[in-house]
C-alpha cells in the first residue's frame, strides 16, 4: 500500500499566494514551499531586509513544520533561493541561529526573481516527529 499524501493547513505562516499548499505529508516526510520573509499578520515583507527577511522566512518555515508535526530539528534538507548571493553570508548567519547542529543538507541559488520580489525564499524537507 502506498502512502497517502495530506495537506497540511500551517495558520500560523502566511497564506499560500497561489494554487499551492504550505506542506505536504507523505509517509514520513514532509515537504515544504518556500517560505518568504512575510509577516504573516500583515501578509506584507518585514522591514529590515536580507537579515530581517532571512528570520521571518525561517520563523514561517518552522511554523509550517510544526503544523504539520514535525520541527526544524527533523530537517533533512533546505533549498535557499537568494535574490543577490552577495547576501549568502548574512543569510548564513541567520540560518546558523536556527539550525546549530546535526545540520541539514542544503543548497543555495540565486534565482532570476523570487515571488513578490522577496530577499529570500527557503524550502525544507523534514522527517514527520
Amino acid at each position: 500500500m502506498s502512502p497517502k499524501k495530506e495537506i497540511v493547513i500551517a495558520e500560523k505562516a502566511p497564506q499560500a499566494i497561489g494554487p499551492y499548499s504550505a506542506a505536504v505529508k507523505a509517509g514520513n516526510l514532509i515537504f515544504t514551499a518556500g517560505q518568504l520573509g512575510i509577516d504573516p499578520k500583515s501578509g506584507e515583507f518585514v522591514p529590515g531586509g536580507i537579515e530581517a527577511e532571512t528570520r521571518q522566512a525561517l520563523l514561517n518555515l518552522q511554523a509550517v513544520l510544526e503544523a504539520a508535526g514535525s520541527s526544524l530539528k527533523s530537517v533533512v534538507k533546505t533549498t535557499v533561493f537568494l535574490r543577490d548571493m552577495n547576501d549568502f553570508g548574512v543569510m548564513n548567519v541567520i540560518y546558523g541561529e536556527f539550525f546549530t547542529e546535526d545540520y541539514p543538507a542544503r543548497s543555495a541559488v540565486q534565482p532570476g526573481r523570487l515571488p513578490k520580489d522577496g530577499a529570500v525564499e527557503i524550502e525544507a524537507i523534514s522527517l514527520l516527529e
